[in-house]
């Protein structure tokens, strides 16, 4: 009999990092079948894929797509950049377990620290749930595009468990409040969470200003919640660490990494938080990755995370500009969208004239549409780099880019991971996790979920940092191992059919663009790329040129003990 899809004739990189070897790839229901010499005369469908790379569908650690979901069936744009699973839930916020009184304050708490506003999180999502198992339910009954699981948040068990006292600093639960919080995550655990999440930072807060529950949370009361994963034998502890603050950073970095440590140590289980480098902090990321290299020499089983390349605040006329500081350009914000760029056009000297330039603009760089989104910072991109090969004032290239772009100009200003070869140092570290794209979360301000597409570009096509077999695998197995996701991750017989046909040649990541897709008309970044001629999920062609093609064969991944 013949086979459902026969992918025939690419050079298939199979997620473990082994050479790539030219090959046909078979697909029957929603795994792979044969990776080999395959008959393709019966096949139901036949992909060419001669001069083409075929890997395993992408998986994306790091997301905050947990309101999308409801709304957004796709879960763009990470389905863009060949991604087929995703884990929601990070940094101790999420929308289960939630008292039915309790769904504004988890709406705006997630508005408050990750930018999605909270409106269209109270109006796009149903809300048909209590415990986080109800929650993985309601997803299970959600079409879905692509694979998604999640964590349990610390966030919603404190205030479950606590009230408002589980916002106030200095306040532990007492020991029936941690009784219901270790129930909870044991509930979540059976129900199928991927692991538990949790935000120590001091640039995480709820709308009144003070730090989201769990910030101080003792150890003790982290060690009780990790114990209850190492019960279950599995699980994930991901953590947005408090290594910020005044003074020097050694000692936060000492502080989270001891109790990681102890708590890795104890239970077994894996955990991993966040590192970035900023031109602030100097070389914190380094101490945090020798801290737990150190770590896990003595039993632990800690792995950092980061993305590939500078985070970064996006200006353009629908979000802001680099000019606002000027009454001019801040009377653009009341103008309707649809009729900036126009308005640009006909004040065109008056802005140029009146603009007040601030000091920094070196630090901003241009992603022109025609050339693509980079995100190398390169001297020649900044925006005063682009004004004087012009000829002209950065406001004057400013506005002259907006008019022949048709708006579509966008700028860039990096305030994290800032200096690339400081990224370089933390991808070089094997023990460091591809992760940190936040996809989801902040969309009026910065869009990483296409950091796939970015480091294949950046890394493996252009400054040849890692093999393309070692590209595909630290975004594949190596982050489905990490989060316990079976059968994802790898292409070979019997793993599930997440596959992506790609053309490494004329991969291209366009600039992003803002559009108005949320519920409630609110706006958002979307970035797509060019050069995935298909994305498979379970077996079925999801998208073809970047196109859906009407298939939703996307799944809840839910712990394999579950």
């Amino acid at each position: 009999m013949g086979h459902d899809i026969v992918i025939r004739g690419g050079t298939v990189v199979d997620g473990t990092g082994a050479p790539g070897a030219r090959a046909d790839v078979a697909i029957d229901g929603d795994r792979v079948s044969e990776v080999g010499t395959v008959d393709s005369t019966d096949a139901g469908r036949v992909i060419e894929a001669d001069g083409r790379y075929v890997t395993p569908g992408f998986v994306d650690l790091h997301t905050h797509l947990d309101a999308q979901v409801g709304w957004d069936s796709l879960l763009t744009s990470s389905c863009w950049h060949g991604v087929t699973s995703i884990v929601m839930g990070n940094c101790g916020v999420t929308f289960a377990p939630v008292r039915p009184d309790d769904h504004d304050f988890l709406a705006e708490m997630m508005e408050s620290v990750e930018d999605i506003p909270s409106s269209s999180i109270v109006d796009g999502l149903p809300w048909d749930w209590e415990t986080y198992g109800d929650y993985l339910d309601s997803l299970d009954r959600l079409p879905k595009g692509i694979n998604l699981g999640g964590m349990v948040g610390h966030c919603a068990l404190r205030y479950y468990a606590m009230g408002e006292r589980s916002v106030d600093e200095g306040e532990d639960p007492s020991d029936e409040q941690l009784r219901v919080i270790t129930e909870l995550v044991d509930e979540a655990m059976r129900a199928g969470a991927l692991g538990f999440s949790s935000s120590r930072s001091g640039r995480h807060y709820v709308p009144d200003g003070r730090a989201v529950p769990g910030t101080f949370a003792r150890s003790a009361e982290l060690a009780a919640i990790a114990r209850v994963l190492g019960r279950h034998g599995r699980g994930m502890i991901e953590c947005a660490p408090r290594f910020d603050g005044d003074g020097p950073s050694e000692p936060r970095v000492d502080a989270e990494l001891e109790w990681m440590e102890e708590v890795s140590r104890e239970t077994g289980r894996p955990v991993t938080f966040s590192v970035t480098q900023t031109r602030d902090q100097g070389t914190h990321y380094r101490h945090a990755l020798e801290q737990a290299n150190a770590a896990n020499g003595r039993g632990a089983r800690i792995r950092p995370q980061t993305t590939p390349r500078g985070i970064g605040v996006l200006f353009s006329l629908d979000t802001m500009t680099p000019f606002d500081g000027t009454p001019e350009w801040q009377a653009l914000k009341r103008v309707p969208p649809e009729r900036r760029l126009d308005t640009v056009k006909e004040r065109r000297d008056e802005l140029i004239a009146v603009t007040h330039e601030p000091g920094m603009l070196a630090r901003f760089f241009v992603l022109d549409p025609d050339n693509g989104a980079r995100y190398d910072c390169r001297p020649e991109d900044s925006l005063p780099a682009v004004a004087r090969a012009r000829g002209v004032s950065p406001v004057q290239a400013y506005v002259d880019l907006l008019i022949e772009t048709d708006g579509g100009v966008i700028v860039s200003w990096p305030i994290l991971n800032q200096d690339l070869v400081a990224v370089g140092e933390m991808l070089d570290d094997r023990n460091v996790l591809m992760g940190l794209g936040d996809a989801g979360a902040h969309v009026g301000q910065i869009l990483d979920a296409s950091q796939p597409t970015s480091f294949l570009l950046h890394w493996v096509r252009e400054h040849e940092r890692f093999s393309f077999e070692e590209g595909i695998r630290r975004l594949t197995s190596d982050t489905a191992q990490f989060a316990g996701i079976v059968d994802r991750g790898v292409l070979r017989p019997g793993a599930f059919a997440d596959v992506n046909v790609l053309d490494f040649e004329h991969l291209f990541l366009e600039v992003p663009e803002y559009v108005y897709d949320f519920p409630g008309g609110a706006g958002r970044y979307v970035q797509r790329a060019r050069g995935y001629d298909a994305t498979i999920v379970n077996g079925e062609v999801f998208l073809e040129s970047g196109e859906h093609t009407g298939a939703f064969a996307g799944r809840v991944l839910r712990g394999a003990a579950a």
